[in-house]
């Protein structure tokens, strides 16, 4: 079964959208959380791989972090598999 976005990171993610000082990730890592909500569908590999990326850099914040690790928390990958 696949996790569903929870109604916090929901509403998280639906204000970070309507933020017009979002940067471009932290909308496109929101626009994947939302599009997960109430659906089955699951993180993509690309977008894995940008969640992945700003959770390893030092220069993403901490928004930015927390959307990244949610997409990757939907993700049917498992963290060793490549």
């Amino acid at each position: 079964m696949n996790k569903k976005t929870s109604k916090p990171m929901s509403s998280l993610a639906a204000a970070t959208l309507r933020d017009l000082s979002s940067s471009d990730i932290q909308k496109k890592l929101a626009a994947s959380i939302l599009s997960q909500a109430k659906t089955n569908k699951v993180t993509s590999e690309n977008m894995e791989s940008i969640a992945s990326s700003a959770l390893k850099s030092n220069k993403y914040n901490d928004l930015t972090k927390q959307l990244a690790a949610s997409a990757l928390s939907q993700s049917t990958k498992k963290p060793w598999e490549k």
